[in-house]
């Protein structure tokens, strides 16, 4: 299918063939018939840009506070090829359409394949032939509204959540500051609602429009009509609300012009996104209530509603994301508010480039752009390819001239900046396949690293014979189904942590080993392989008796938003990454635990896990999300037969005993392993040799994981009892 996509990095844009996105629970496959160009927000983003380096960094300042913060955590390097694979990267543009629902996902009931919805969501809602979008982000059209006008539902939902952000009122008086696509159905709202309203924009045509549709009044607003008009209308009090439309830009007329025209404790709400230096006595003496509408409504960034499908009762949230849209349909239908007026241009979906570039360069004025589609035609279904469960045993020697085909399943942040630039190009091995269930992240990947082909059917992939390896990288709660899959299907497993959410999940994977004798399995426990940390271990050498080992996690807080954060189906932040520092205990201390006692502070963010080991070693990880940003993220200590490993945030590593070492004081890239445990898992697929780490250990880790939460819950240590 084709999509409208942006490179950050080059400005780039174009229309792109990507894989058709898969039919997830929760949602529908959606073949677009008209997206709707947001004038706004899309092509501030298409001007961003065009710009300079510096240029984009003077605009997204709070990015590059995050880019800073992650160059503390993780150093520069590594930091460096994440914010790059970003940039580099196409992406989408487009968050509100109509069209046609082509599939249904299971749990969906309530609409059928050939219904018309109007669809939401800067990530669902694309300029895209096909899209999948979850349940609370689509809504039945009503009969009879033009597919060209349900098209609006998104930016109406968007102007409607501003008005009710100004709770108005029979008989009240509002100023609209900005009469845009945005300003221009606020107007509308407010005036389908009985309030008077008066209009400001520089652009003489647009005060027109906003006149035929519903205005009192309207002007410039340097212009003297406008407070004229306000005062006739008002009786010289000023308006009761006040709507900042405006676009970007350096001038703070906007709330300038809004104190001045706004009555005593009157209402100024923002929806647009406009300088916002508020002149503080202005404010102060008018004592006036300045609001923030956020997007289309409640439920908005928060994946629970949008992703998961739960709704908000609607005794306690009247007005959700999805009823917005559903009402401004509404009134659509009725006849409550007329878009066809907005409707500036209509272009050919594949003419989408050029119509862009009118846009930024000014030769096409419009207030809405819409693009149309060709009309949806009957396809025939793909066949379902079955995943064979078959008794593979382990594989035989291969020979080491033979390129290792590699299929990835997911291709997120992780993948494209830790694992793929390691495997990109290096020899004796082919990237094969690359399957997402978005299909511009699967092109994304395709053309950075140069896979082969790029997917979103993953059955495809995994009854693909000629695959040798597949790597899942793909969020927590997949990973053992995942895994599972792929083991059944004979192939190598390489499964970022964690293997497993539950005991349950662990079951499974070990059955599938067990039913198809594939033992062919890695998880990414990668510190175990990190240079630093591995000559620091020759370095203590040997032990005799037991050691006590201190890892320190300083994690931190997780921004808002992020899916960590869904601990229903991800798990909890420990059972994500806590493997990790378990498996280096282990490995440090050459043992599998044997018992497991946990502790957490009051509200649970921070926790102690005690781990005890056969030979009477123990291990202690302190994983804290309440420290200072600043400080190292790890620091280990381990402690025995007089001697004293140090190992400072994979920087630095020191060894004190009969003789002490330093590692290099220059400083370093932090090398947490990935480059090698990849080297070594490549290495094994290839000759058909051990792999890098023994099941047994991998198992032992993940149960010793998974007993933390346990600990937690009886307030007890746990036992370890042996899974193999």
């Amino acid at each position: 299918m084709k999509q409208v996509v942006q490179n950050y990095k080059s400005g780039e844009l174009a229309v792109l063939d990507v894989p058709v996105p898969g039919c997830k629970p929760g949602g529908v496959l959606v073949r677009t018939a008209y997206s709707l160009i947001s004038t706004g927000t899309e092509l501030m983003k298409v001007s961003e840009a065009g710009m300079s380096m510096l240029g984009k960094a003077r605009s997204r300042p709070d990015q590059v506070a995050k880019v800073m913060q992650s160059v503390a955590t993780n150093g520069v390097p590594a930091t460096y090829r994440k914010v790059m694979g970003k940039l580099d990267s196409y992406t989408p543009l487009g968050y509100s359409l109509c069209g046609v629902v082509e599939q249904v996902g299971t749990g969906i009931d309530d609409v059928k394949v050939g219904d018309l919805v109007a669809c939401a969501g800067n990530e669902h809602a694309l300029h895209a032939e096909l899209n999948w979008v979850p349940r609370n982000l689509y809504t039945p059209v009503p009969d009879g509204l033009a597919p060209r006008h349900a098209a609006f539902g998104t930016v109406g939902s968007i102007a409607m959540q501003g008005v009710r952000q100004g709770e108005p009122q029979l008989g009240e008086v509002a100023l609209v500051i900005g009469l845009g696509l945005i300003g221009q159905l606020v107007v509308q709202l407010l005036a389908a609602s009985g309030v008077r309203v008066v209009g400001v924009d520089p652009d003489p045509v647009r005060c027109e429009l906003a006149e035929r549709l519903g205005a009192a009044a309207c002007g410039d607003p340097a212009s003297a009509a406008v407070e004229a008009a306000v005062a006739e209308l008002t009786d010289g009090h000023g308006v009761d609300q006040v709507y900042l439309a405006a676009g970007g830009g350096s001038s703070n007329q906007p709330v300038e012009l809004a104190a001045r025209l706004c009555r005593d404790r009157g209402r100024v709400v923002d929806i647009g996104k406009c300088r916002l230096d508020l002149p503080w006595n202005a404010y102060y003496e008018k004592e006036l209530d300045v609001r923030f509408s956020r997007s289309y409504g409640p439920g908005r960034y928060d994946p629970e509603y949008e992703l998961e499908g739960r709704d908000y009762p609607i005794g306690y949230v009247r007005w959700t994301e999805r009823r917005n849209l559903a009402c401004f349909l509404d009134l659509l239908a009725r006849d409550r508010v007329d878009v066809e007026p907005l409707v500036s241009h209509v272009a050919d979906f594949d003419d989408a480039v050029e119509t862009y570039r009118s846009l930024k360069d000014g030769e096409l004025k419009a207030v809405a752009v819409l693009f149309r589609y060709p009309e949806a035609r009957a396809e025939a279904e793909t066949p379902a390819v079955a995943v064979p469960t078959v008794n593979v045993k382990p594989s035989p020697a291969r020979s080491a001239r033979t390129p290792v085909r590699l299929a990835f399943i997911g291709a997120g942040n992780y993948a494209t900046s830790m694992l793929l630039p390691h495997l990109a190009g290096r020899e004796g091995v082919e990237l094969s396949t690359v399957v997402t269930t978005t299909a511009l992240s699967a092109a994304n990947a395709q053309r950075k690293f140069g896979f082969a082909e790029a997917t979103t059917d993953l059955d495809a992939v995994l009854g693909d014979k000629s695959v040798d390896a597949v790597f899942v990288v793909t969020r927590h709660s997949s990973h053992a189904d995942l895994t599972r899959k792929a083991l059944l299907a004979g192939k190598a497993v390489f499964v970022e942590k964690p293997l497993a959410l539950t005991e349950d999940e662990l079951a499974d994977v070990l059955a599938a080993v067990e039913e198809s004798g594939n033992d062919r399995l890695q998880v990414g426990f990668n510190r175990r392989f990190a240079p630093l940390l591995q000559e620091a271990r020759k370095r203590f050498g040997a032990r005799t008796g037991p050691a006590s080992l201190r890892y320190l996690v300083n994690a931190g807080r997780l921004q808002h938003g992020s899916w960590y954060l869904q601990q229903g189906t991800e798990g909890s932040r420990f059972a994500g990454e806590g493997g990790h520092f378990i498996d280096t205990a282990s490995w440090l201390l050459e043992a599998d635990p044997e018992s497991v006692y946990a502790v957490a502070t009051s509200g649970g963010e921070d926790l102690q896990v005690v781990l005890r080991y056969p030979d009477g070693s123990t291990a202690t990880i302190s994983y804290v999300t309440t420290g200072a940003p600043g400080f190292p993220k790890e620091t280990l200590d381990l402690v025995a037969d007089g001697k004293v490993l140090r190992l400072d945030d994979f920087v630095r590593a020191t060894v004190h005993g009969r003789k002490r070492w330093v590692s290099s004081r220059l400083p370093k890239a932090r090398d947490k392993g990935q480059n090698a445990e990849l080297a070594a898992f490549v290495k094994a697929v290839r000759t058909g040799g051990p792999m890098p780490v023994p099941l047994e250990s991998l198992v032992a880790t993940t149960s010793a994981t998974l007993a933390v939460r346990a600990g937690l819950a009886g307030g007890a240590p746990v036992t370890l009892a042996r899974a193999l």
